[in-house]
């Protein structure tokens, strides 16, 4: 019985680690130095934990496989963690060849995304090119009212890090 419940703790602290990495790295990239800094604390140590329990018992290959399962599921777990968060900017470039982009473009504006419209000239003619800045966590928004307005949207989004200006909707979703 010992045994089984040092692979779970192996297991689970390895869950609970490589967690708390994944969301780090987003910390890191984003520039949130505190909260980076305080996961990555509490990483460690849980971190040490799991490789002590390991490191003492080498020659009992369970204490490996427990190891090694728990890293494979921390990082799915971790990257679902992070989906669900979905912190940090974004900025989506759609060009659209509808009929109706005045609408879109007021749509998108009611529903606070901050919408800036370009003309591009493509193999098809003009098109209009729209920029704009959202939150990660109102692409799927986003994404609906697009396909309401234009099915075959081209859509390209890129993660973004606002340096000063532009516009960052307060206002609550619908």
């Amino acid at each position: 019985m010992d045994l089984f419940l040092g692979y779970l703790l192996i297991f689970f602290a390895r869950i609970v680690d490589v967690s708390m990495a994944t969301v780090r790295t987003l910390m890191v990239v984003q520039g949130r130095k505190v909260q980076a800094a305080l996961i990555g604390f509490f990483e460690v140590i849980v971190y040490v934990i799991a490789l002590g329990k390991v490191v003492s018992g080498l020659s009992n290959p369970g204490n490996l496989l427990a190891y090694a399962l728990g890293f494979a599921c921390g990082n799915f777990v971790g990257i679902s963690i992070e989906e669900k968060i979905a912190l940090g900017n974004l900025s989506a470039q759609v060009i659209t060849s509808s009929d109706k982009n005045e609408k879109l473009v007021n749509e998108l504006r009611d529903n606070g995304f901050g919408v800036t419209v370009l003309k591009g000239y493509g193999k098809e003619g003009t098109r209009d090119i729209l920029n704009i800045t959202l939150k990660r966590k109102d692409l799927t928004g986003l994404r609906q009212i697009l396909n309401q307005y234009d099915e075959n949207a081209f859509i390209t989004v890129s993660s973004t890090k606002p340096i000063s200006g532009g516009y960052f909707s307060t206002i609550k979703k619908k």
